[in-house]
C-alpha cells in the first residue's frame, strides 16, 4: 500500500486521534493520546473515576477544545465537524439534560428531524421493550428512565459512530442486558462504530473487541481484549526481585514478596528469570488487570 492509500484509509476511519493534551487549571486530564477506531468495532473506555474519560469524549465529539493534538472523525477535525457528519454520529452523555417541558414523544420527534436515517419502527420497539410512555414529560422520568429515553434516540439515528458515556449506569440488569443486545447487534450486523466508556467492568468483557484503559490521563493499556488478556500475567515474587522486562505494575504483600504485573509480546515466552524464583504466571481477567494495573 503506498503512502497516499495509507493517508487515505486513515483519513476515513470512525476516529483517528494523535498526541491529544487537555488540561484544567494546571492539572493534565489527557498526555499524549493516539488512538483509531476501525469500523464495526467496539471500543470499551475503561478508567476510575477522575481519569479522563469523559474529558476524552467530549475531546472526539468536539464539544471540548484539547490544547494539543489532533481528533479526526471520519476524516474532519473534531472540532469542525460539517453537518453531513454530525448526523452520522449519535451520543449519550452521563447525565442528559435539558428540553425538561417537553414530553418524551415531542422531544423523540424533535431527535427524528434532525437525522435523516432516523428508524421509527427501531424506536417504537425499545419505547415498547423499555416500557418508556411517549405521552410522559421529561422532568417525570426517573435518572434511569431517562437514561433508556437517551439510548432508544441514540440507537435510532442509525449511526455510524456510537459514543456512549456509562449508557448502563442507571439501568436495571434487565435493560442493561437489552443494550448489550442492541450494541452487538448494531456492531457486527451494521457496522456501527462504537466507543463505550464504563465502569462495569463485566458488561465491557461482554461485548468489546478492543480495550483501552486511561489511567491519570494516559493510555496505559489499548488492543483486542483477548490479546490483552493473553499477554498480561501476575506473578508471585521475593522481595527483593529485580524489575521485569515487561514489568507494569509491582505490590507488596502483606506476607512477604510481591505481586509484580508483566505484559508480553504475543506469541512471545515470559521473562526467564521467572524459571529461576519458580514463578507461574497467573492469566487475569479484564476487572483483575484493571485493579493490578491502575492501584
Amino acid at each position: 500500500m503506498n503512502a497516499h492509500a495509507v493517508s487515505t484509509a486513515s483519513a476515513s476511519a470512525p476516529l483517528l486521534v494523535r498526541g491529544l493534551h487537555k488540561q484544567f487549571m494546571g492539572r493534565v486530564v489527557l498526555d499524549g493520546i493516539d488512538l483509531k477506531l476501525a469500523r464495526g468495532s467496539v471500543l470499551g473506555l475503561l478508567g476510575r473515576n477522575g481519569a479522563g474519560k469523559t474529558t476524552l469524549l467530549d475531546s472526539l465529539l468536539g464539544l471540548t477544545r484539547p490544547d494539543a493534538g489532533e481528533v479526526r472523525v471520519f476524516g474532519e477535525p473534531a472540532g469542525a465537524l460539517t453537518d453531513a457528519v454530525k448526523q452520522r454520529i449519535a451520543y449519550v452523555a452521563q447525565q442528559p439534560a435539558g428540553f425538561e417541558w417537553m414530553s418524551a414523544g415531542q422531544w423523540l420527534a424533535l431527535m427524528a428531524g434532525s437525522y435523516p436515517r432516523w428508524n421509527q419502527p427501531r424506536a417504537d420497539g425499545l419505547l415498547a421493550r423499555w416500557q418508556l410512555r411517549v405521552e410522559t414529560p421529561l422532568v417525570q422520568l426517573s435518572p434511569g428512565e431517562r437514561q433508556r429515553l437517551e439510548l432508544v434516540r441514540a440507537l435510532a439515528v442509525h449511526a455510524d459512530l456510537l459514543v456512549l458515556d456509562e449508557p448502563a449506569a442507571r439501568l436495571d440488569p434487565t435493560a442493561r442486558r437489552e443494550l448489550l443486545r442492541e450494541l452487538v447487534f448494531d456492531a457486527l450486523d451494521e457496522g456501527t462504530s462504537v466507543i463505550l466508556s464504563s465502569h462495569l467492568v463485566g458488561d465491557l468483557e461482554r461485548i468489546a473487541s478492543d480495550i483501552a484503559l486511561l489511567h491519570d490521563g494516559h493510555l496505559l493499556l489499548r488492543g483486542e481484549l483477548d490479546t490483552l488478556k493473553e499477554c498480561h500475567a501476575r506473578v508471585l515474587l521475593p522481595a527483593a526481585a529485580e524489575p521485569l522486562p515487561g514489568e507494569l505494575a509491582r505490590r507488596r504483600l502483606e506476607g512477604g514478596g510481591v505481586s509484580v504485573v508483566i505484559a508480553r509480546v504475543p506469541g512471545q515466552p515470559w521473562p526467564p528469570q521467572l524459571q529461576a524464583w519458580h514463578a507461574q504466571p497467573q492469566m487475569l481477567g479484564l476487572e483483575d488487570l484493571f485493579v493490578e494495573v491502575t492501584s
